[in-house]
């Protein structure tokens, strides 16, 4: 993930936002980066090579190394610890998805109902007996506000690969079986087509956090559902 939903559990490789492979030292989630300190008063505009992504990739990189914290010992060859690791996913992505229509997500990613996950996330804890407590998530004012959520949700897309070919080599087939939120859109090009729109939309930031810290809001409502979990 770059950040990631599907926050899974990874054993030796990872899979980084530029496609390299590497390896990662026990059981750790998927990371987007190697934490490094944002500079506040860096815009995009004064950047040599401004991207909005390696913005918000700096700038949360603490909080996903938190929730990577949180999730990095569920082992989902396990149902219980699967049907957690979806109701932990579900407690956060179902709000946000929710909070996202209402600000009119369509306006940015016309695509939006073949990106949205809730239905499969929810198909799959029907089939698992799973009950996710849903989060209140925050209201998103404007495109920066959204443009900064779907980061998190569409990069969650990156470790899905990963994680599904690690689950479907589990031998419970309750498991393996009961996998649509993490197949969802595999083989398809939804995050480098978000980044693209995302990266249109550099020139008119005048703040960065008024992307960023949308973004650092989705991170904590998924670490909120990780500790009620």
């Amino acid at each position: 993930m770059e950040p990631g939903v599907p926050w899974g559990v990874v054993d030796r490789v990872i899979l980084w936002p530029d496609g390299r492979a590497g390896p990662v030292k026990g059981n750790r989630m998927p990371e987007i980066a190697i934490p490094t300190p944002h500079i506040a008063d860096r815009s995009c505009l004064t950047r040599q090579s401004p991207t909005l992504r390696s913005i918000l990739r700096d700038a949360t990189a603490a909080e996903h190394a938190r929730l990577d914290a949180q999730l990095g010992a569920l082992d989902l060859c396990k149902a219980a610890e699967y049907c957690r690791f979806l109701e932990i996913n579900a407690a956060a992505l179902l709000p946000l998805e929710q909070s996202l229509v209402r600000a009119s997500v369509r306006d940015i990613l016309p695509d939006w109902h073949d990106r949205a996950r809730s239905r499969a996330i929810l198909r799959d804890l029907a089939r698992l007996g799973g009950t996710p407590r849903l989060l209140n998530a925050p209201a998103l004012p404007d495109r920066f506000a959204v443009l900064g959520t779907l980061y998190v949700l569409e990069g969650s897309r990156l470790g899905a690969a990963y994680l599904l070919r690690k689950i479907r080599q589990c031998s419970d087939s309750v498991v393996s079986d009961n996998t649509a939120f993490l197949v969802h859109g595999v083989g398809r090009p939804l995050w480098p087509s978000f980044l693209a729109i995302l990266e249109s939309h550099c020139s008119e930031l005048a703040d960065e956090n008024d992307i960023i810290e949308p973004a650092r809001r989705a991170f904590s409502l998924f670490r909120q559902a990780a500790a009620l979990s």
